[in-house]
């Protein structure tokens, strides 16, 4: 791997873990796979998912300018957005992480009340809530998480990093020859979420959107999608093979690192602190050299998607009333979801 293609451990985790963490496909089909083979048999309680808060440690200069820099990203402060528009009901934008730690599913109380009263709850996609679904885009288009050419993982992973992931796999409870026909970013979901994530989703612990909308099914609310899981696995599997495999790579060197990145990911996100995620993930990287991948990424993964949600939603905030919940990185930036709808002629400001 040359230098301009190069992908740093905490690049990769920005471009390809953090962000794809936060889209349904990736927890979905990961709990999928871990539970249908039944590899997964530890029970949640026994396993504690670890990690220090990186921030904690840190050098106070170093820290001052992660927060400066944070500071300077658009809309990057807060997870709840009031959207206002004349002569209809206000709704509302709410950033989630898909994850099942209890402290994400607990919502802030102004998050509670606008959900409560919301006639129509909209999650990036409904699909997820049929366990079938993702069954039946594997069976329609498997080109788009498997190798359907007669490629296998053992023979595109470098010879050198074959018994890395070889090992990585056993210990979860995974031979190399059930996956080996499994695209790279497959294999990397599975092992970059943290096993308590996968125990707790297999004893039925719903990730926070999908717990947001099937309790307001219960209670008789609208519910609505701005994508499908089709839309998300082909935007992934649009990427080059060789950005998967050098995150695959990096994924597995990060190793014992990843329970860190999750807790301190998670405690910005509970502070509504997603503006100082990227900088946190670039400062802590020895070297930053994100590439023309990495653009590549941002725009298929991040913005293009935005787009669609901001126009897929328009309608669902024109009816009135609606609780729009979306990973917490598709709001911040020029290109995220607050600016998109802000430039649509609504009229948005933060909540609590």
């Amino acid at each position: 791997m040359n230098d301009t293609d190069k992908f740093t451990t905490f690049d990769t985790v920005a471009d390809g873990l953090l962000r794809l963490c936060l889209i349904s496909s990736w927890l979905l089909l990961a709990s999928f796979f871990i539970v249908a083979s039944g590899t997964t048999r530890a029970r949640s309680e026994e396993i504690a998912c670890g990690g220090r808060d990186l921030i904690a440690g840190m050098n106070p200069v170093k820290l001052e300018a992660l927060r400066k820099e944070a500071a300077n990203t658009v809309n990057g402060k807060g997870l709840l957005w009031k959207i206002e528009k004349p002569g209809v009901k206000p709704s509302f934008l709410y950033g989630t992480m898909h994850l099942t730690d209890p402290r994400v599913l607990k919502l802030s109380d102004a998050a509670v009340l606008a959900y409560r009263n919301a006639d129509t709850v909209v999650i990036e996609t409904v699909e997820v809530l049929d366990p079938k679904a993702s069954m039946k885009v594997m069976a329609e288009t498997p080109e788009l998480m498997m190798f359907m050419d007669g490629t296998t993982l053992d023979k595109i992973i470098p010879g050198d990093q074959l018994e890395t992931v070889r090992t990585a796999l056993s210990e979860r409870g995974i031979s190399l020859a059930a996956v080996n026909r499994m695209q790279p970013w497959m294999l990397t979901s599975m092992l970059a979420v943290p096993a308590c994530e996968l125990a707790r989703t297999k004893e039925g612990t719903a990730f926070l959107d999908i717990k947001l909308a099937e309790d307001a099914k219960a209670q008789g609310k609208q519910i609505a999608g701005l994508e499908t899981i089709r839309n998300q696995l082909g935007a992934m599997a649009s990427l080059p093979a060789q950005f998967h495999i050098d995150g695959l790579i990096e994924t597995l060197a990060l190793g014992p690192e990843l329970p860190d990145i999750f807790e301190t990911m998670t405690i910005l996100y509970t502070r509504g602190d997603i503006g100082m995620i990227f900088p946190l993930m670039r400062s802590v990287a020895p070297d930053s050299s994100s590439g023309a991948n990495y653009a590549e990424f941002e725009e298929k993964m991040v913005n293009a998607r935005n787009r669609t949600m901001a126009e897929r939603a328009v309608p669902l905030i024109d009816r009135g009333n609606a609780f729009i919940a979306v990973g917490a990185l598709h709001l911040p930036g020029n290109q995220g979801l607050v600016s998109l709808l802000r430039e649509r002629g609504y009229s948005i400001s933060a909540g609590q």
